[in-house]
């Protein structure tokens, strides 16, 4: 199992994945990504900033997928609460988790966090946050599972609430 950056030929599996994630959220009356949203062009270009992660399985196939990044998300930047650390500006950022859903449950999802979790360390880089909406249990329980701490309230571009959530890989200071 190897989680690799998705590149342009990965576009249709990754969409596959976002679309059974989307009707998994629709099933269980969750309005998070339930209009258009992430789309191909969303997905394309994190593929071009290199921010697009696909685990794929022995044989290939994709398994699930994830946005990547230790840029600065805008959105961050205001908090209704406090993140673990609020001194710190390098940070990772997880967006767009998705497991296809014949490989829901088999601890997947976990795996993308511990190999994002790796490279920030690898790179000295503290801490990873991750937003999600306030409906989306298995998320929430999978980032209290994770070792994440909820911090408070950020609000999308869109002004759409979602819960914040960090994690702290270790001190920098």
């Amino acid at each position: 199992m190897n989680l690799l950056r998705a590149k342009k030929k990965d576009l249709k599996g990754i969409m596959d994945i976002i679309k059974d994630a989307q009707e998994l959220l629709a099933n269980q009356n969750i309005d998070q990504w339930q209009n258009g949203y992430p789309n191909e062009s969303i997905i394309s270009n994190d593929i071009d900033n290199n921010e697009s992660y696909l685990l794929k399985s022995h044989d290939q196939s994709p398994i699930a997928t994830a946005m990547f990044s230790t840029r600065n998300e805008p959105t961050y930047s205001k908090i209704e609460g406090n993140w673990s650390d609020p001194d710190q500006t390098i940070y990772g950022v997880i967006h767009r988790m998705a497991v296809a859903k014949n490989h829901r449950g088999k601890g997947f999802a976990k795996f993308i966090f511990k190999q994002c979790e790796q490279m920030l360390c690898e790179h000295k880089i503290p801490s990873m946050r991750i937003d999600t909406h306030e409906e989306n249990l298995g998320m929430q329980e999978l980032l209290k599972n994770m070792g994440y701490a909820y911090c408070g309230i950020i609000y999308l571009e869109n002004r759409v609430k979602r819960l914040a959530y960090e994690k702290l890989l270790y001190k920098l200071h």
